[in-house]
């Protein structure tokens, strides 16, 4: 761990290497069979060729390593398979200006209350910008997980656990189903829907598609949905305070299961249409809020449950 952020890890492919530098045309590197790197530099450079100068600055002074922690050098010759780790220089990114506040934090546990934009894990455009590289940094906690996700536009309650020794025991508690997590969410009312409502569907989110979608056969969803409060907007036109129980945790289910309903969450950009939002217009939050999170504590055996502090925009004042 070099300042919140964990290094690279590569495998170099099991085909490629050989005794005599050659150009480095298609295949991509990681497929081999095509191109030849002599060395590990070689096959790096070949790999990431935008960041060939930082690559080479990196090897000379020893922080490119296999898995036993053995710097390589610049002569160091390419192994088929083996490990390579090494850290790239962290992205410049804006902050998101607003912070974390932590609700409990033990020998195992770190609860925090996540506000609106800011990224659960580093990902994409959004890695010192994240809850994990911002907790490992405050709190000098290298082995710090995420126990379950929140998206980056959903706020509340978060659960990490900081030992890699506990990780299994509290993420099994949410893959087994064992934890009950209410969410609170403001949208629009319509009069004709009777609730509590019991929503299910099956959901499929496609790896490189931003949107999950609703399709046809088996449900593997299930959402409980009611109307806790009605109050009128500013143009005096009725607005709803939902609480959300989800039983399964799809992504972006809750959303899709209010827009299913016609009652799309205030200020989501993506259900039932997607717009774009600037990645610093932070006017706007989602008005979803990860209210609680109660289980059983899988070592302790103790009932926990931890509650947000936090306010929905549209919705202020609401009970905690």
């Amino acid at each position: 761990m070099r300042d919140g952020l964990n290094p690279v890890r590569l495998q170099m492919p099991h085909s490629g290497g050989g005794p005599h530098p050659q150009p480095y045309p298609q295949p991509h590197p990681d497929q081999g069979g095509g191109s030849s790197w002599p060395t590990v530099l070689d096959y790096l450079v070949a790999r990431f060729p935008e960041d060939a100068t930082r690559l080479r600055e990196k090897v000379a002074g020893g922080e490119v390593v296999d898995e036993a922690g053995r710097s390589f050098h610049e002569g160091s010759a390419f192994v088929p398979g083996a490990l390579v780790y090494l850290y790239r220089d962290a992205p410049v990114e804006s902050r998101v200006p607003f912070e974390i506040d932590v609700l409990h934090r033990d020998d195992d546990l770190l609860v925090i209350d996540k506000p609106h934009f800011l990224a659960s894990t580093p990902r994409g455009a959004y890695v010192v910008e994240s809850a994990v590289v911002r907790l490992r940094r405050q709190f000098d906690l290298p082995e710090i997980s995420p126990a379950h996700r929140l998206d980056r536009i959903t706020a509340g309650v978060l659960i990490f656990t900081t030992r890699r020794a506990v990780r299994g025991a509290y993420q099994c508690m949410f893959a087994e189903r064992t934890v009950h997590k209410t969410y609170e969410a403001v949208a629009r009312v319509d009069p004709a829907l009777a609730f509590p409502q019991t929503v299910r569907s099956r959901i499929v989110k496609e790896p490189g598609v931003l949107a999950a979608q609703e399709i046809p056969g088996e449900p593997n969803s299930e959402s409980r949905i009611d109307l806790t409060d009605v109050r009128s907007d500013g143009d005096g036109d009725p607005r709803g305070r939902y609480e959300l129980r989800p039983h399964t945790g799809k992504t972006h289910q809750l959303r899709l299961h209010m827009a299913s309903l016609g009652l799309a969450i205030c200020n989501d950009n993506f259900y039932p249409r997607f717009y774009d939002v600037a990645p610093d217009d932070y006017s706007a939050p989602l008005q979803l809020l990860a209210r609680s999170v109660e289980f059983t504590d899988p070592l302790s055996g103790q009932r926990r449950e931890f509650v947000s502090r936090r306010q929905l925009s549209l919705w202020p004042d609401s009970p905690t």
